[in-house]
């Protein structure tokens, strides 16, 4: 070879490839050797490994300079036979080191012939432990490679794969030889491929790994299902530092993706029932509690949501057996979680519909079991929806998944909870029928309990009203108002009451009591009392004496206590007898005179026994304002009750109001959502 036959890497071209590193780390080294078995020709490499230089190898008899000389004479013969037959020779075999050790090399030995015909031994020789090194480390890595349960590839710098194990054939579902210069746009199953690839050429810039990154998509292998991999990347180097290109593992963790999925579904649905039992039947409304069921369920649960009871239940009439018939619902809660044509479709609370023994929602209550449809189909909307036009709404609306859940509560079944999903992806599954009947189980009871005490409620507010006076605005010298109101913060009746009574001689007895308590009983002591008032006012008793009557009745009424203010008007002399049995003092208010409140021995209430009442006299003019009233007006948890009666007295500044909207004024200026007494309240102007 010539020197005009050399020519440097710029010659050839800028595309010509880079040479590798692999020969300076094996360190190969080269000398020839002439016929004679003399060193002509003698490279750096094998300086390093035999340690003589150039001067002190060339010209010297190679045998004689690093052969042990146990070893000269099988060599001698080796040397011949290459020279002589011109086969090559491969072998390791050891040598002597200048330093005098002895060293372990492999060599490939062949024969050279120049243009003159004149024969050379070429040797190129290498260190046998590091060849050996490297050939495990090869084997090694190719065992582990193809071996490994992590995908692995490598990649070239730009990008494009050089190499795929079979761990990564399985997870992409692409056979190797297919990856093999493609690049991972063509190959990888993920949305954020884009990501991963500048993130590998940030790997590649900078050298600096990208370890665990969490990616998710649906491989082609199985593209119903969600996988997750972690994926690491890292930049590969030659020894001199040359980037080769960039490696990727890629660990499949679906089964711990899917667990944590579990996990946090679980937490999120334990979530949602300790919500449900902190927000659900907060108060003994109906209504209101069904509308706290709906809030929970929506969007956690499912996208629309509608809570239905049988209007039998809610009549509290026991349901018949179940059969085959048709039921009639009545819609207490209706909620999307998204602006939805499928509101269209249900009926809007406070509705009555009737719905076919066909249609799942009635076979829901007949069987007292869940209807779960996963996936809905054209055949499903028609037993979903209560006619043709609702079901192409929910059509409309893009309802795939249907759940239907009895509202069950003490073995009887009021009704159901109707969920649908829409935009949520996924469909309903037994872990949502679980879910759904612990929330439909935990609400039936409180809307059972709720039914029910508005049923007693409403039986106690009717017997109440029943016995309360429906007197004539006037009576001879005075003009009268009322109003009662039961407790507003629990709906409960209690045993307040007033009564106007026409007396003898054109007098009015003005009475207003509170018997101690709530429910059918206390309303039903009220109506004895009141009774018993009306009699003792016929026989014209001084005010004290009918109170002194009324207390041995009191006492006989068991535990019962009651405080009452009883008084007599006369027109004639203007004057107001009074008498107070433990009861709230009434407010005075007049043209010429400050709203006040008359100064009255309080007394005992009554069926405390044995006590006398007093009777005091205070003068009424014309104009004259005088408001009697119970304990619930004026008492709060959180005010005293001098700055409430302060209050009540201030609304009595114009006392010739109209009566009704001073009544109406003293209720919506001194109640509140949160009061938890009755009222009742008689209002009387003297003309």
């Amino acid at each position: 070879m010539t020197a005009e036959s050399l020519r440097s890497d710029d010659e050839y071209g800028s595309d010509s490839p880079p040479p590798t590193g692999l020969l300076d780390v094996l360190s190969v080294s080269a000398m020839v050797v002439d016929a004679d078995g003399r060193i002509v020709f003698w490279t750096p490499q094998a300086q390093e490994l035999f340690g003589y230089s150039a001067q002190e190898a060339l010209g010297k008899y190679a045998a004689r300079l690093f052969i042990h000389p146990e070893h000269l004479q099988a060599v001698v013969r080796l040397f011949a036979e290459v020279l002589e037959t011109g086969r090559s020779w491969a072998g390791a075999f050891p040598i002597r080191h200048k330093d005098g050790s002895s060293r372990l090399m492999e060599f490939r030995n062949m024969r050279l012939q120049d243009d003159l015909g004149d024969v050379y031994a070429l040797g190129i020789a290498a260190d046998h432990a590091l060849l050996q090194r490297v050939e495990t480390d090869l084997a090694l890595c190719e065992r582990l490679i193809n071996q490994s349960p992590i995908g692995l590839a490598l990649l070239d710098p730009d990008l494009r794969y050089l190499l795929v194990n079979p761990a990564l054939e399985r997870i992409d579902g692409i056979p190797a030889e297919d990856h093999v210069g493609r690049g991972l746009r063509e190959t990888l199953p993920l949305p954020d491929v884009e990501t991963i690839e500048s993130a590998l050429r940030q790997v590649l810039t900078t050298g600096t790994p990208l370890l665990d990154q969490y990616h998710v998509g649906r491989p082609p292998t199985d593209p119903d299902h969600e996988h997750a991999w972690s994926l690491s990347f890292y930049r590969l180097e030659d020894p001199g530092g040359r980037v080769l290109g960039a490696a990727t593992s890629v660990v499949d963790v679906t089964e711990r993706h899917r667990a944590a999925g579990e996990a946090d579904r679980a937490r999120r649905r334990l979530a949602l029932i300790a919500d449900a039992s902190t927000r659900v039947g907060t108060t003994l409304e109906v209504e209101q509690t069904a509308r706290e069921l709906a809030d929970i369920a929506v969007p956690q649960l499912a996208d629309v949501v509608a809570v239905d009871v049988l209007d039998s239940a809610l009549a509290c009439r026991r349901a018949r057996r179940p059969d085959n018939g048709p039921e009639l619902f009545r819609s207490l809660a209706l909620k999307a979680a998204h602006p939805t044509v499928a509101l269209r479709a249900a009926d809007p609370p406070g509705d009555l519909a009737a719905y076919g023994g066909d249609r799942l929602v009635t076979l829901c209550v007949h069987t007292g079991r869940p209807i779960l449809v996963r996936h809905v189909g054209d055949r499903d909307l028609p037993r979903i929806a209560r006619d043709a036009e609702a079901g192409a709404l929910l059509a409309r609306a893009g309802v795939h998944s249907y759940l239907a859940v009895p509202l069950t509560a003490h073995g009887e079944v009021i009704g159901a909870l109707d969920l649908k999903r829409t935009r949520n992806p996924l469909p309903f599954d037994e872990d949502d029928v679980i879910l759904a009947s612990e929330l439909a189980s935990r609400t039936a009871v409180a809307i059972d309990n709720a039914r029910w005490f508005q049923s007693v409620r409403n039986t106690a507010l009717t017997l109440q009203r029943s016995l309360l006076p429906d007197h004539p605005p006037r009576h001879t010298g005075l003009e009268l108002a009322s109003r009662y109101q039961p407790a507003q913060a629990t709906s409960e009746v209690g045993g307040d009451w007033y009564d106007v009574i026409p007396l003898a001689d054109d007098r009015t007895a003005l009475v207003v009591g509170d018997v101690m308590g709530n429910g059918i009983d206390a309303a039903a002591t009220m109506g004895r009392l009141r009774t018993a008032t009306c009699a003792y006012a016929d026989l014209d008793l001084d005010p004290g004496a009918v109170l002194q009557h009324l207390d041995r009745i009191t006492c006989d009424l068991e535990h019962y206590i009651v405080t009452c203010l009883y008084a007599v008007y006369d027109p004639r002399t203007g004057r107001c007898r009074i008498a107070n049995a433990g009861h709230m003092p009434p407010a005075l208010a007049g043209p010429d005179r400050a709203p006040g409140l008359l100064d009255l021995p309080p007394g005992a209430p009554l069926g405390v026994g044995g006590i006398p009442f007093e009777t005091t006299t205070a003068d009424l003019g014309p104009g004259d304002l005088l408001v009697l009233y119970t304990d619930g007006l004026v008492e709060t948890r959180h005010h005293s009750i001098d700055d409430r009666l302060n209050v009540l007295l201030s609304f009595l500044d114009e006392p010739a109001r109209p009566l009704e909207q001073t009544c109406d004024l003293l209720l919506y200026g001194l109640r509140h959502p949160d009061d938890h007494d009755d009222v009742a309240l008689l209002v009387a102007r003297a003309v």
